[in-house]
């Protein structure tokens, strides 16, 4: 089923067009990327599908009862409520509903089956109570507890105040809450933002089962892979369509490019031939009507545009001045944070050429690490030893190296003031700022523009260790992609913190995963550091079943206590495993058992068994009674479930 329809849309400024004819299509369950460079206008198209902005030209149809959930870019959760109460306010439909339910169970308890209303009492609590479960009714609570867990909001969380978070943590919350509304469209403008790794990988897989639709902007090439199975690309003021994640969309649209040049070429030949005979034979009076015939057929000729292949990328490299030794950095046993320790310890060895990406859950100390190598934040212990002819390039995400008031030009040319203009002009060009562009002055970028001035003065310190914080932040993919192989080609030695996991892939040898014990190495790139990790732990639970083994072999000599104690986890999980299987079971033959009560009641009040009617009421509020008792152990088990696994 179609849930909308964008009709021949258009966003103008004046004369210049941002993009027109667009045409788009959104099914029921369809899982759509929307893809374009920085400016091409995806996030005002969001906007005009989402029904904030209205097109200029054209038509959004939605259909009448398709509800849409749209999360701006960087969207912030504002309220004065607790974390939990304000995940409630997703359910408010079936929070009320379940008021209204207790409120029938009353009724139907003191009202005589001869009253007149009692007929439509349990009609209505019927019907209320099949609404209920269809919406998820008996599980609400277990499932906002999943996803604020999901998105790193335990239990502590619960009881703060949202305006007391952070602006990411507020972030996270507004696409927590538009995940629990369950929206039939879900419209995400870059929902990948302030999520680390553990975080993505699990919104990835609670999208995967999204019922439905979802419509995303994103700039993480791993994430689109995983989740979307559509891709409308926005380029040069239009729009197409291919079927197919982001990787397929890009072998569909390079198989089309080439398709398209092939039928370009083979037309300029077709035109060309005409033109020849036309000039040829136009004047030979034998030739004449032949040439004229062909000269009406030019013209009619719906005469191809030649195909570009992409739009302008940045063009850049990064070049070093001078070979530092082998040893590049050494760091042991210390300690990061500010106050309070965030990790210990933290050890590096860095050698020439390495590129270590670094890794770890948000608010870890992934950002205070890099400042702490350079000097920015001190460290609580240890202290870092740079090797022989090592010189060090920072990218600071938040770009608080660029001037608040200096020119595109000044920014670079003030740094290196012997360079000439137009070699400063040169190097702004391979990052896209060419002609009056260089004289905008740094306040008045966006964020894809800044981070395109920071990496231009990076490429012009020609250093041979770069650290770099979240470099691909602000960049669309395209541009990532020349950021990967720009340092793919470095001769230097790289450290990175990054979220992007294609980036890592593509540009790191190895990892440090930094968390509250410290650092730990893994030597390739971040697939094999999954690999590993899931090795770990598949090493891990054999230990536990090794060491149970043991236990029992030696258990002679051993308390009884301490063998208790070896396998108590192992029997909690198991019972709480059997417990939730148990309710489940007892659920389900309760729900048939009310099945059939249901149809029994109609049937009596049909032929007016006034007191048939009245033992049907009784037994069922007797099941209904206890399906709500089993409904409180099953969301209790299941969440202690989730906790032991």
């Amino acid at each position: 089923m179609i849930l909308l329809q964008v009709q021949n849309v258009a966003r103008l400024f004046g004369a210049q067009v941002l993009f027109e004819n667009i045409q788009m299509e959104i099914a029921d369950n369809s899982k759509i990327a929307l893809v374009g460079r920085n400016g091409a206008g995806k996030s005002t198209l969001l906007k005009i599908i989402a029904g904030v902005e209205a097109p200029d030209q054209g038509t959004i149809s939605k259909n009448k009862s398709a509800t849409i959930g749209y999360l701006a870019q960087n969207t912030g959760l504002a309220s004065d409520d607790t974390v939990y109460d304000e995940m409630l306010k997703a359910f408010s439909e079936v929070i009320q509903m379940e008021k209204r339910m207790r409120i029938l169970e009353e009724l139907i308890a003191t009202t005589p089956p001869t009253d007149n209303n009692y007929e439509a009492i349990l009609k209505e609590y019927d019907q209320l109570q099949h609404n209920f479960a269809d919406k998820n009714g008996y599980a609400y609570e277990t499932e906002t507890r999943s996803v604020l867990h999901g998105f790193g909001f335990d239990e502590s969380f619960y009881n703060q105040k949202i305006s007391s978070l952070s602006g990411g943590q507020k972030t996270r919350l507004a696409l927590a809450k538009h995940l629990l509304q369950k929206p039939d469209i879900l419209i995400l403008d870059e929902p990948t933002n302030h999520l680390d790794i553990d975080t993505l990988a699990w919104l990835e897989n609670y999208l995967q089962g999204y019922k439905g639709a979802i419509l995303i902007v994103s700039h993480d090439r791993y994430f689109l892979d995983k989740v979307t199975s559509q891709t409308y690309e926005l380029s040069r003021r239009k729009m197409r369509s291919y079927a197919g994640n982001y990787s397929r969309y890009l072998e569909l649209k390079a198989a089309q490019l080439a398709s398209d040049l092939k039928q370009f070429e083979k037309q300029q030949e077709e035109i060309a031939k005409l033109e020849d005979f036309v000039a040829r034979n136009l004047a030979r009076a034998s030739t004449t009507k032949r040439a004229q015939s062909r000269r009406k057929q030019l013209e009619k000729i719906d005469r191809l545009e030649k195909p570009i292949e992409t739009d302008k990328s940045v063009k850049f490299g990064f070049q070093i001045e001078k070979v530092s030794g082998n040893v590049v950095l050494t760091l042991n046993d210390s300690a990061i944070g500010y106050k309070d320790t965030l990790s210990e310890p933290v050890s590096l060895d860095i050698r020439r050429k390495d590129a270590i990406a670094l890794v770890g859950p948000n608010g870890i100390g992934k950002s205070t690490l890099l400042k702490s190598i350079i000097g920015k934040i001190p460290f609580i212990k240890g202290e870092v030893a740079l090797g022989a002819n090592v010189s060090v390039g920072y990218y600071d995400q938040e770009q608080a190296q660029l001037s608040g008031r200096k020119t595109v030009l000044k920014e670079l040319w003030d740094e290196h003031p012997t360079v000439a203009e137009k070699d400063i002009r040169s190097v702004l060009g391979g990052f896209l700022f060419t002609g009056d562009d260089v004289e905008k002055t740094i306040p008045l970028l966006s964020g894809g523009e800044k981070a395109r001035v920071a990496l231009a003065k990076l490429s012009m310190d020609y250093d041979n260790f770069l650290i770099l914080d979240e470099p691909t932040n602000h960049l669309d993919i395209d541009n990532k992609e020349v950021l990967e192989n720009a340092l793919i080609d470095y001769e230097g030695t790289l450290l990175f913190v990054s979220h992007d996991r294609y980036f890592i892939n593509r540009v790191a040898t190895k990892v440090v995963e930094l968390s509250e014990k410290g650092s730990k190495l893994y030597l390739g790139d971040y697939d094999y550091y999954l690999e590993k990790k899931q090795e770990e732990e598949e090493l891990l639970r054999l230990k536990e079943l090794e060491e149970g083994k043991s236990v029992v072999e030696i258990q002679a000599t051993q308390t009884k206590q301490d063998f208790q104690a070896g396998k108590e986890q192992a029997k909690k999980l198991r019972a709480a495993q059997r417990k939730v299987e148990a309710l489940e079971e007892q659920m389900s033959e309760i729900e048939a058992t009310i099945q059939k009560l249901h149809l029994e009641m109609e049937k009596a009040a049909e032929e007016n068994h006034v007191d048939s009617l009245h033992n049907l009421n009784q037994k069922m509020e007797q099941l209904q009674k206890t399906q709500d008792e089993l409904m409180n152990e099953w969301e209790e088990a299941s969440v202690l479930l989730e906790e032991l696994q």
